[in-house]
């Protein structure tokens, strides 16, 4: 099937149903964007057009076919350790705090794709008490979640080809808490113990995931709208802990969608906390 761009009226349909499927807002000149990613699904599912595909899509009839979508146009963007500065303040500031309660932590990493996020605040967990001896006593959970199931089992293998692994990872850490198995990185046991992944859209309820002492939502916000923003974070800020932690990506920011967090500097950069 020949790529042909999709058609302005097929454009602001997906559009919405995009938006309203899991929250992502396009803008009005994605034409290419979609037509490009949603061929490959076309193809997959042997329609003869994209118009075709379109059809049966927004009449909501097809769960396989709406998570093949969402999977084409969700950007799973993502690597090791991604900025740094995040987990240095977990490893300097935020675990030493928690330490010190002697009760269980837990952290949530939204938007955690294959996993990448979720295992660099586990390594930093191992590190932080391979450093300090005996000072982290109380059991890590760290829950990861996004919204493609398809990411979401990759991340419970926890195997890596080559070019994954060297993203963001240092040979050292690769040597430290992974190893080879054929022709992929598979990390170790202890590292993956303490997590747990599972299928989420930010858009639905997730409340049943418990409270959390930290929250990971990094570089996920960008896609949605203002409505949606301040949504999600008023209810991350209800599953939070009193005193808890919203750690965001750089560009982004609570200020402007609700008053529940204030904002905190550490030498190493910016997090948010939630009033007590």
């Amino acid at each position: 099937m020949t790529q042909t761009p999709i058609a302005a009226n097929e454009y602001d349909t997906f559009r919405h149903y995009l938006e309203d499927a899991c929250g992502i807002v396009l803008g009005e000149n994605k034409h290419y964007l979609v037509s490009s990613r949603l061929k490959r699904v076309t193809e997959e599912f042997s329609f003869p057009t994209l118009s075709d595909m379109m059809s049966t899509l927004v009449k909501g009839n097809d769960r396989h076919l709406r998570e093949k979508v969402i999977d084409a146009m969700t950007t799973n963007e993502t690597m090791w350790f991604r900025d740094v500065y995040p987990f240095e303040i977990l490893r300097k500031e935020l675990i030493p705090e928690l330490a010190k309660k002697k009760a269980p932590i837990k952290i949530w990493s939204a938007a955690s794709s294959t996993g990448q996020e979720a295992y660099s605040i586990s390594m930093t967990t191992t590190e932080f008490q391979q450093s300090n001896p005996g000072v982290l006593t109380s059991k890590v959970e760290i829950v990861g979640t996004d919204i493609s199931q398809t990411v979401v089992n990759k991340a419970k293998l926890g195997r890596y080809d080559e070019l994954s692994v060297v993203r963001g990872l240092s040979p050292e850490r690769r040597d430290k808490f992974f190893s080879k198995k054929d022709d992929q990185w598979a990390i170790n046991t202890d590292i993956v113990q303490r997590t747990r992944f599972t299928e989420l859209n930010l858009l639905n309820n997730y409340s049943l995931l418990g409270k959390f002492d930290i929250i990971f939502c990094r570089n996920v916000l960008i896609y949605f709208s203002s409505e949606m923003k301040k949504d999600i974070l008023e209810r991350m800020a209800g599953i939070l802990k009193p005193g808890g932690t919203l750690i965001l990506g750089g560009s982004e920011s609570p200020t402007g969608y609700t008053k529940k967090f204030a904002m905190v500097r550490y030498p190493d950069g910016v997090v948010y906390r939630l009033h007590d």
